[in-house]
């Protein structure tokens, strides 16, 4: 199986926007302990209840050992009127990336 990105949107239940912000930083990171690559979480500016995490993965089942895990199922329980249910998570199959270099420092002379 292909190299993928997880996108799982959340939407947060009312006054509990910026909470569910500090919880989903909580998890998120715990995507690397079951092989995830990468991830990355995004809040809506133009409507602060919306969230979407996104995480790396070599291998699909990487993925549901995450979803499915000890943390994540602990976690869902924990925070679960955080967050409208039901949470529909969809992989993607990585195709290509692109972006720019980061810039070298260059040293001018005098």
């Amino acid at each position: 199986m292909a190299a993928g990105v997880v996108h799982i949107p959340w939407y947060a239940t009312v006054f509990r926007g910026d909470k569910f912000e500090t919880a989903l930083m909580e998890i998120a990171p715990v995507s690397v302990r079951y092989g995830g690559t990468e991830w990355e979480v995004y809040r809506s500016r133009d409507d602060a209840y919306k969230f979407l995490q996104l995480a790396s993965f070599a291998e699909k089942d990487a993925f549901e050992a995450y979803w499915y895990g000890e943390e994540f199922v602990e976690w869902r329980g924990r925070y679960s009127s955080w967050y409208q249910v039901p949470v529909l998570y969809t992989w993607q199959d990585l195709v290509g990336r692109g972006g720019l270099a980061a810039p070298h420092e260059v040293e001018l002379s005098n």
